[in-house]
């Protein structure tokens, strides 16, 4: 007899979790006691509205808050690999927000991504690397389901380095200072994005092909899955016939949008956007998920995938940030899978 089964796979990018009394980036950038009881809730109302098992979550600030708020809510397992940096001057203000990982259910493994030191020396950037933010990568064994890869990221942001120091310029209008932030200062926000995308498909290529396990990236891209900066991950994903599956005995090593693969895609719906900006939508937060997710594979155990938002606090017309609730919509998940298969991922 047959038995389906389902989790949820979810990610949320919290827009500066800082507790009170610290700040974020500013001394001014601060929430008060009213604010922050507004943003645990609005982030419990995600947790209990999305039901997922699993939740990655980026710019946290204040990742022991977090801890406590997630295991109230049933995420008995928490986890950071890196910790945000304080002001010199004003310890209470804080910079580089991390990233989370929640989950029902146990790691395997949960570590930092360290990069292939080869694939650094093969991309001419052996020494100078650093991730702006640390990807969490982990391990589940799911029950009925089998091994599951899990990356967290959130990839470099579109925002561009002032160069006014390199040329000497206080004056932040000068025209000469804006077109080369406009020009080469884009390029090389680009370059950072591609950079730390190229490392996480790298390790997750590698780890899917050795471990023959089911692969997942979540986050916040900052940028559209088809841009020049990241489209190479999802490139030469779908096969054209099962014969490469079945002669490697798993399904073909890549990554794709979860979205593609949907119920939802499948009724010709539209992927909603996860962030607006000056009243435009955006798609910048992704699940990439590995062939053991796609249906069409014969060696694949997902008998349906369906992918949910979580946008109902999102407005185009709003200018204005609020900061109790979040700028990004929460995206997710739903993968029903036979539990008595013995097929690949047993």
């Amino acid at each position: 007899m047959t038995t389906l089964k389902s989790i949820r796979f979810a990610t949320l990018n919290l827009l500066n979790y800082a507790a009170p009394p610290y700040s974020f980036y500013q001394l001014h950038e601060r929430y008060n006691a009213t604010q922050w009881r507004q943003k645990q809730q609005f982030i419990a109302d995600f947790l209990q509205q999305s039901q997922a098992t699993v939740v990655a979550f980026q710019e946290v600030f204040s990742p022991q808050q977090l801890e406590i708020l997630c295991k109230e809510q049933g995420y008995n397992y928490f986890a950071t690999v890196a910790c945000p940096r304080s002001d010199n001057l004003y310890p209470q203000v804080l910079f580089n927000p991390v990233v989370a990982i929640a989950a029902k259910i146990p790691f395997q493994q949960c570590q930092q991504l360290t990069p292939c030191p080869e694939l650094l020396e093969y991309l001419n950037n052996q020494n100078e690397f650093k991730f702006n933010r640390t990807p969490i990568k982990c391990h589940f064994d799911i029950p009925g389901f089998g091994e599951l890869a899990c990356y967290v990221v959130h990839f470099k942001s579109q925002r561009v380095h002032s160069m006014a120091h390199m040329l000497n310029i206080h004056n932040q209008d000068d025209p000469l200072l804006n077109l080369l932030q406009q020009t080469v200062g884009m390029m090389q926000s680009h370059i950072s994005r591609s950079l730390e995308a190229s490392i996480v498909y790298y390790d997750a290529l590698k780890t899917q092909r050795e471990n023959n396990c089911a692969t997942l990236v979540m986050g916040d891209f900052n940028d559209n899955i088809q841009s020049p900066a990241l489209s190479f991950m999802t490139q030469g994903f779908h096969p054209t016939r099962c014969e490469p599956c079945l002669e490697l005995e798993q399904p073909i090593v890549g990554l794709t949008d979860a979205f593609t693969l949907s119920t939802e895609a499948i009724e010709g719906k539209i992927k909603p956007a996860t962030h607006y900006y000056q009243g435009r939508g955006n798609v910048l937060d992704y699940i990439l998920v590995s062939g053991h997710f796609n249906t069409k594979c014969v060696l694949s155990r997902i008998h349906s995938m369906r992918y949910l938002s979580f946008d109902k606090h999102l407005n185009p017309a709003h200018t204005e940030e609020d900061i109790c609730i979040s700028d990004h919509s929460g995206v997710a998940i739903e993968i029903a899978f036979n539990t008595n298969c013995t097929r690949i991922l047993s």
